[in-house]
C-alpha cells in the first residue's frame, strides 16, 4: 500500500477544521485583533507623525485603507471560488500555479512568524517593565515564553474560544482609546481648535507621505485573515466577503479618526514637532492631560493585553496555513478530535517561535530595538511580497474562470490595487533602516532574503512534481 492511499482522506473528519464554528463577528475580532488597534495607533503613528507627513497623517490612513479595499473588491470576489484554510496560498495555487502558490505559502509563514516574534519580544519587553515595579524582576524573555505556552494552549482549543478572548481584549483597547479621542473632541481641541486640514490634498500629499506610509501600510497587516477561516465560516460565501468589508472599514475609520483627534489635541501646525519630541510619550501625555492619570496606566495595561490579543491571533493564522500546508503534504493535517482545531501545526509554528526566541536570547539581542523593529520589518516586505502576488493571481484566475462579475471587479480593481501594493512595496524596501531604527546589512537584505524564500518555495513544488507527482497534482485542490 502506499503512503497516499494508506493516508486519510482530506474529507475525512480527523483532518477537516470545525464547520461552522466561527460567525461574522469572530472572524471580525480576530482580523482586527491582529491589527493590534492600541499598538498601532500608540506605538507605530507617533513614528508616522515625526518623520512622515505631519498632520496628514490621518489621511495617509485613509489612503491605505483605500487601498485595501480595491484590493478586497477581487479577494472577496475569488473567495467565493476558492476556500479553506489556506487563504494567500490557494488564492496564488489557483490564479498563477502550484509552485508560484508554495513559493508564496513559503513567504507568508515567514511574514506571519515575524509578525509573532516581533510582537512576543515586544510583550515581553512591556511586561517586564510593568511588573518590576511591583517587585517581581525577570528578563524579557521569561514573559515572552509565558505568553507562548498560553497562546499555544488557547490555540489548541476551538476557534470559537480564541475569538471570544479577542473580542474582549479589542472591545477594550478600542474603548480607552476612543474614549480619549472623544474627549478631545468635546473639549475643543487643543491650541489651534478643531479642523479637518488633515484630510486636504496638501496635507495628506505633503513631504514625507511615502515615509508615513511606510508605518501606515504595516498597521494593516492581516486584514487578510478572513478569508484564512473560509472552512470554519459559517456560510462561508456570504460571511468572509462582508467579515473582510467590515473589517476594513473598521480599521481604516479607527485609525483615521484617532490620529485626526490627536492632531487636534497638538495643533496640526505642531504636532509633527510634538511627535519628534515624545515618540513614546505622545499619546500618553494626551491621555493625562485630557482624562487624568488613571488614563495612562489603562493604556500601559491594555497595550499589553493588546500585544497578547495581536500575538493569538496571528498564532491562528499560521495554525491555519500549516496545517493547509501539512493537510496536502500528508502531514501536520490533523484536527483536535475534541475542539476541531489543528493541533500538530500549531505545536511545530509555537516550536519553530520558541527556536527563534532561544537565538534571539543566546545573542542578547534588545527586544524593542532589533527583536520586534527587525522583525516588524522583515514582514512589512513579506506581506507586501505575498499581496503583489495575489494581486497577479486574482486578475489571472478571472481571465480564464467564467464568471458573471463585471470588468470592475475581476480587472480594473485588482489593477489598481496591484499598483497601489507595488508602489507601497518600494517606499517600505527604500526605507527599511526608518522601519527598523537599523542601518544593518542584514536589515538590508530583507527584500532580497524574501523573495528568495518565494524562490525557494517555488524550487520545492517543482521537487514534488518530480518525485511525487500524485501528489503535486492534488496541491491546491484539496479545499474544492
Amino acid at each position: 500500500m502506499t503512503l497516499e492511499a494508506s493516508m486519510p482522506a482530506p474529507s475525512s473528519p480527523e483532518r477537516r477544521l470545525a464547520k461552522d464554528s466561527v460567525g461574522l463577528a469572530h472572524i471580525v475580532f480576530f482580523v482586527v485583533a491582529a491589527a493590534a488597534p492600541l499598538t498601532a495607533v500608540v506605538g507605530a503613528s507617533p513614528a508616522a507623525f515625526a518623520f512622515g507627513n505631519g498632520a496628514g497623517v490621518p489621511g495617509a490612513f485613509v489612503l491605505a485603507g483605500l487601498l485595501y479595499l480595491l484590493f478586497s473588491v477581487g479577494f472577496t470576489a475569488m473567495s467565493r471560488h476558492v476556500g479553506g484554510a489556506g487563504a494567500f496560498y490557494t488564492y496564488i495555487t489557483h490564479g498563477i500555479g502550484k509552485p508560484a502558490g508554495v513559493g508564496g505559502a513559503f513567504m507568508a509563514l515567514v511574514t506571519y512568524s515575524a509578525v509573532q516574534i516581533a510582537i512576543y519580544g515586544l510583550f515581553g519587553f512591556f511586561m517586564a517593565n510593568a511588573i518590576a515595579p511591583l517587585g517581581l524582576v525577570l528578563p524579557w524573555w521569561a514573559w515572552a515564553f509565558a505568553a507562548l505556552v498560553v497562546v499555544l494552549v488557547c490555540g489548541q482549543r476551538n476557534i470559537a474560544f480564541s475569538g471570544a478572548i479577542l473580542g474582549v481584549c479589542m472591545i477594550a483597547e478600542i474603548a480607552i482609546l476612543l474614549v480619549l479621542d472623544l474627549a478631545i473632541v468635546f473639549s475643543g481641541g487643543g491650541p489651534e481648535g478643531i479642523s479637518f486640514s488633515s484630510f486636504a490634498p496638501s496635507s495628506v500629499f505633503a513631504p514625507g507621505l511615502g515615509v508615513a506610509l511606510v508605518f501606515v501600510i504595516g498597521s494593516f497587516i492581516g486584514f487578510e485573515a478572513t478569508a484564512i477561516f473560509g472552512e470554519e465560516a459559517e456560510d462561508p460565501e456570504k460571511t468572509i466577503p462582508r467579515a473582510t468589508y467590515v473589517a476594513v472599514l473598521l480599521i481604516t475609520l479607527f485609525y483615521a479618526f484617532s490620529t485626526w483627534a490627536i492632531v487636534q489635541f497638538y495643533g496640526p501646525g505642531k504636532v509633527q514637532a510634538a511627535a519628534a519630541a515624545s515618540l513614546d510619550s505622545f499619546y500618553f501625555t494626551a491621555a493625562n492631560s485630557v482624562l487624568g492619570a488613571w488614563s495612562s496606566q489603562a493604556m500601559n495595561v491594555l497595550l499589553i493585553t493588546s500585544l497578547f490579543a495581536c500575538i493569538l491571533s496571528f498564532h491562528n493564522t499560521l495554525n491555519r496555513y500549516f496545517f493547509a500546508l501539512g493537510r496536502e503534504a500528508q502531514v501536520l493535517g490533523k484536527v483536535h478530535a475534541k475542539h476541531g482545531s489543528p493541533y500538530a501545526a500549531g505545536l511545530l509554528q509555537s516550536l519553530i517561535a520558541a527556536v527563534v526566541l532561544g537565538l534571539f536570547v543566546i545573542f542578547g539581542a534588545d527586544p524593542y530595538t532589533v527583536v520586534f523593529s527587525w522583525m516588524a520589518a522583515l514582514a512589512g516586505i513579506g506581506i507586501l511580497l505575498v499581496q503583489v502576488l495575489v494581486s497577479v493571481a486574482i486578475i489571472m484566475f478571472f481571465r480564464k474562470t467564467p464568471n458573471s462579475y463585471s470588468a470592475w471587479t475581476t480587472m480594473t480593481a485588482p489593477t489598481l490595487a496591484l499598483l497601489g501594493l507595488m508602489g507601497s512595496l518600494v517606499l517600505v524596501s527604500s526605507n527599511l533602516s526608518l522601519l527598523s531604527g537599523s542601518e544593518s546589512l542584514i536589515v538590508k537584505a530583507f527584500p532580497y532574503a524574501m523573495v528568495l524564500v518565494g524562490i525557494l518555495g517555488a524550487l520545492f513544488a517543482i521537487r514534488i512534481k518530480r518525485s511525487k507527482p500524485a501528489l503535486y497534482a492534488s496541491l491546491g485542490k484539496v479545499f474544492e
